[in-house]
């Protein structure tokens, strides 16, 4: 009886040590926000698009996780005030003009939204280094489902999505009585890397 104990007790023992180390490197990894990026991409449109400019907004990200084996996931936060329109080609003026109407009631009203958040709902891996990330974008209080493909390349998940900004409430901005004015679809670019 007593080695009949003493054999059960070593299989349990056994069986938490792996559990353990199981759940150990399962466990989520955090996003260098340091060496991340997130960059916006809005583009022109209008009858005089010529005389505007397409946008490049950074983003950066504020906190986040990722699971890389067990039940893969991603998530991320990025706080809407922090957005910051970088714009090589236009003057300091006419980028803090964008700046204000991007973060204004007209477009982020980022007082009232400040949080966009990213959760993944599924990661479908698609071959070595490659996956497909389904998951819930929540921009300006809405929640809408994305879908993107992300490719690791030097230890850095890259990808990007397009986004309509009118699935997300949003109206895209318009000027000169509608002759210059900025696409609904924008493109978001990433490149994250996670903490050692």
């Amino acid at each position: 009886m007593k080695r009949f104990i003493c054999t059960v007790l070593v299989a349990l023992s056994a069986w938490f040590c792996l559990a353990l180390f199981a759940t150990a490197g399962c466990e989520a990894r955090e996003i260098d926000c340091t060496h991340s990026t997130i960059t916006v991409r809005v583009y022109k449109s209008g009858f005089l698009s010529a005389f505007g400019h397409n946008h490049e907004i950074q983003a950066p990200i504020q906190s986040g996780q990722v699971k890389e084996s067990g039940d893969l996931s991603v998530v991320m936060r990025v706080d809407a005030l922090k957005l910051r329109v970088l714009d090589p080609e236009a003057s300091e003026s006419t980028r803090a003009q964008i700046q204000e109407t991007m973060l204004g009631p007209q477009v982020l009203d980022a007082d009232r939204f400040q949080e966009i958040r990213f959760q993944s709902t599924e990661i479908e891996p698609r071959g070595l280094g490659h996956w497909i990330v389904h998951g819930d974008m929540t921009l300006h209080g809405r929640e809408r489902p994305v879908l993107f493909d992300v490719v690791l390349k030097e230890d850095h998940y890259r990808g990007s999505v397009s986004l309509k900004q009118t699935d997300f409430g949003m109206k895209p901005v318009t000027v000169a009585g509608g002759t210059v004015r900025v696409k609904d679809e924008v493109k978001i670019e990433f490149e994250i890397a996670l903490m050692k």
